[in-house]
């Protein structure tokens, strides 16, 4: 705890979120980034937490209240993707998700799964684009009047294009927010608030982390190689023997 009392309890099961040496067998955190664990859930539930559900709960909120509002996700079926179809759906959202692999993402709550997005169709009040490239150019194409488009990743190295128009003319008033986790919780000093709101949907069962692949951490090479052929349908938890 810090030295006003504040933060974990000393002896606390703790979750946190560190940017550089979190592989370290000890690594120290500041009090802000780190959030007490409720009872019911696990240690492994709990890793998978602090990047990509955080990621998600973050740029959903830089998106507004999505209650009743349409809500698309691209490169749904990744780590922060899976957490933000739930958690969107939780919002009240309608949310479309987009995603080469489609399995399981209706399951955790997408109202409409497809493999791609045109740019052409409805429009949507908030977009989560992990793809970039042609992805985000039809991205920028489908964002409704006044609606946000929140770019936080870029599987697609290619550049965007889109009809200027199509933004300034067509939807007055959106906007392109580009969004990176660890500027923004450093900027918000959020990160322990919304780490424990995440832990208590999940000891809830309200939230799945949706771990796909748990080995050891001398294992670690082979789950990286398994995330890097995207043979891994969600999360990769390492774990200490």
């Amino acid at each position: 705890p810090r030295t006003d009392g504040s933060g974990p309890r000393a002896g606390g099961r703790v979750v946190g979120l560190k940017n550089v040496g979190a592989w370290a067998e000890q690594v120290a955190v500041p009090a802000e980034n780190l959030a007490e664990l409720p009872d019911g859930i696990s240690f492994e539930q709990a890793a998978t937490l602090p990047v990509a559900g955080l990621a998600a709960e973050r740029a959903l909120e830089i998106g507004g209240l999505v209650l009743g509002k349409r809500v698309l996700i691209t490169g749904a079926s990744g780590g922060v993707g899976r957490f933000a179809i739930q958690l969107a759906k939780l919002s009240g959202a309608h949310v479309t998700a987009i995603a080469r692999r489609t399995e399981g993402l209706a399951e955790l709550g997408a109202d409409e799964v497809l493999p791609e997005l045109s740019k052409d169709g409805d429009t949507f009040d908030v977009i989560l684009d992990a793809i970039g490239g042609p992805g985000l150019g039809a991205a920028l194409q489908r964002v409704a009047p006044r609606g946000s488009v929140i770019s936080f990743a870029a599987t697609l190295t290619e550049p965007v294009t889109y009809p200027t128009r199509e933004l300034f003319s067509r939807a007055p008033g959106s906007q392109l927010h580009g969004f990176y986790l660890f500027d923004d919780v450093a900027h918000t000093r959020c990160a322990a608030r919304d780490l424990r709101r995440l832990a208590d949907l999940v000891a809830a069962e309200r939230l799945d982390c949706q771990i796909d692949l748990t080995a050891s951490w001398t294992e670690a090479a082979g789950a990286i190689q398994a995330l890097l052929d995207r043979r891994v349908a969600g999360k990769a938890v390492l774990t200490i023997d």
